[in-house]
């Protein structure tokens, strides 16, 4: 790339460029306005600082959002079939076979009414008197009952956290009637008196639990669509927040932004003018850059003039034209650049001359050995002569 500065340009030692004061204020007060403005840009770090949590915050919702939707539709088309997912975790009927059930659904009073007149008919059976306690595993004997049996159950023990309020879904108590049965058909053999009363109350029981499952079944389908309603009510006033959220967050940097205008335009006015000296040495030391540098350089002169070519393969480079901030930051770049290139050479250059001193070294030596080697053949011939 061909550079040419329309600038009458002087010499100018790097050491010049490298140790010239940035006097930037025209008044006696330079250092005082400097921490002034210095405090106004810490303050508004820290403010954007602020703002980028809160933008993570937004943005990690939204994604998350999205995220939970694809999933969604990648379930519902699932096997060529469309299913309607009203909310993540809401927990499905299970079917009335299940020994184990986790029910999130709350009972009405009434279906809890009426599963406690259908248990009272099962523990009111002439069957059901083995059923009423927990089994007497020390008195009878049965040494291998808990490695056979995993959870011991008994009507009497239902009856009380029925009584206790302990149970919040028939679901729940279903579960443990069956579990009492099933454990005395799982323990005893089939021919024996407890499998066979065991086998029959919960044949009648399963007959009975029938009977109120479409109760069951309508109550649980009206509270999924309940508690649906209620999380789309919540999604609905979650977004709301973010984006009222994501709103203030835009006005915000907004007003940052007029901050950041305002105090530029505020330093920029208290910059003193270059003088010609300064603008003849900054021509010169602007010819020094390297390649990539002068790249750079030329690309500050693009951004406040967005009319330069600046890459193009030769450009005419104003100096006299150019902007204050901009011959500033020229100058400060320059500095910076002439300095790091300096360190870089300066640390080659000692290098190099180390390399050559030893090779010197190496040669002196040598010479001195052929030296020594053509004394020795001279006084050999001398005494043979």
């Amino acid at each position: 790339m061909s550079v040419h500065v329309k600038e009458e340009p002087v010499l100018v030692s790097n050491c010049e460029v490298e140790n010239s004061e940035l006097a930037i204020f025209n008044d006696g007060n330079g250092e005082s306005e400097l921490e002034d403005f210095g405090t106004c840009v810490d303050d508004i770090t820290e403010r954007v600082s602020q703002l980028e949590q809160k933008v993570v915050e937004v943005e990690h919702f939204y994604s998350s959002k999205d995220g939970a939707a694809q999933t969604n539709t990648s379930k519902s088309n699932s096997g060529g079939k469309k299913i309607a997912i009203s909310q993540p975790n809401i927990s499905k009927c299970n079917s009335a076979g299940k020994d184990k059930i986790k029910a999130k659904h709350v009972s009405s009073p009434e279906l809890m009414r009426q599963f406690a007149t259908m248990f009272r008919q099962i523990a009111q059976n002439k069957w059901a008197w083995p059923f009423m306690e927990p089994v007497d595993v020390k008195g009878l004997g049965l040494h291998d009952y808990y490695k056979v049996i995993e959870k011991p159950m008994d009507l009497g023990t239902i009856k009380k956290k029925m009584d206790g309020s302990e149970y919040s879904n028939v679901r729940e108590i279903y579960a443990d009637v069956r579990l009492v049965f099933k454990n005395a058909m799982k323990y005893n053999e089939a021919k024996e008196d407890v499998y066979v009363m065991a086998e029959s109350l919960l044949q009648k029981f399963e007959e009975k639990w029938i009977q109120i499952m479409p109760k069951l079944v309508e109550e649980e389908k009206k509270q999924a669509e309940e508690e649906a309603e209620e999380y789309a009510s919540k999604q609905l006033t979650l977004e709301a927040a973010q984006a009222e959220m994501a709103r203030d967050l835009s006005n915000e940097l907004y007003e940052i932004d007029l901050q950041l205008e305002k105090l530029r335009e505020s330093v920029v006015h208290r910059c003193r003018k270059l003088s010609t000296q300064e603008k003849k040495g900054l021509s010169a030391a602007l010819g020094r850059l390297s390649p990539e540098d002068l790249s750079k350089a030329l690309k500050m002169v693009s951004e406040s003039n967005p009319s330069f070519p600046a890459g193009a393969p030769e450009v005419e480079l104003d100096i006299d034209v150019q902007t204050d901030v901009t011959l500033w930051r020229l100058k400060v770049f320059v500095q910076e650049a002439l300095k790091a290139a300096n360190k870089s050479s300066g640390g080659t250059n000692a290098q190099t001359n180390n390399n050559t001193g030893e090779i010197n070294k190496n040669n002196a030596k040598r010479r001195r050995e052929i030296s020594d080697a053509i004394n020795k053949a001279s006084i050999k011939r001398a005494k043979k002569a």
